[in-house]
């Protein structure tokens, strides 16, 4: 046990700066996440919405997993009570009616410009912390460790 307390306890640099990333992530994203259940929803089914958002509206369920990192079977019971409650519809693709496309709905829309301002404001409260300079170093180097 001794062995393994030291190995834990005494982490190089490289170590320390990777957990500190992964915590304050999680911080930061508890957070987002009291502000959106706060609405009755969670992070994963709002960023679900803001894709299909960037996208222009719709997109391939396979794409949409992809995009927020989760499983195809994830996706699938991500998407259900969305659909369920009117903020995306499930549909063949016109293209290939094989496959099926995720449509963010009109009150899927509205339900996004009622409820992203108000993250972002607690977002931007958060982001105070740093100044100007400071996020662009933090941009920068988050970039840097992204691409690698």
């Amino acid at each position: 046990m001794e062995d393994l307390q030291g190995y834990v306890s005494e982490q190089p640099p490289k170590v320390r700066a990777f957990f500190a990333l992964v915590e304050t992530t999680a911080s930061l994203i508890g957070v987002s996440e009291k502000y959106w259940q706060s609405r009755g929803l969670n992070g994963a089914r709002v960023r679900i919405l803001v894709e299909l958002a960037k996208a222009g509206g719709s997109l391939l369920p396979s794409v949409l997993a992809e995009r927020i990192g989760v499983t195809k079977a994830n996706i699938s019971v991500l998407l259900v009570p969305l659909a369920r409650e009117g903020y995306v519809r499930i549909a063949g693709d016109p293209a290939d009616g094989r496959r099926r496309r995720a449509t963010l709905t009109p009150e899927g829309e509205r339900l996004l410009l009622d409820a992203l301002p108000g993250n972002r404001e607690v977002l931007e409260t958060l982001m105070s912390r740093l100044e100007e300079a400071e996020l662009r170093q933090l941009l920068g180097l988050l970039s840097k460790l992204s691409n690698g």
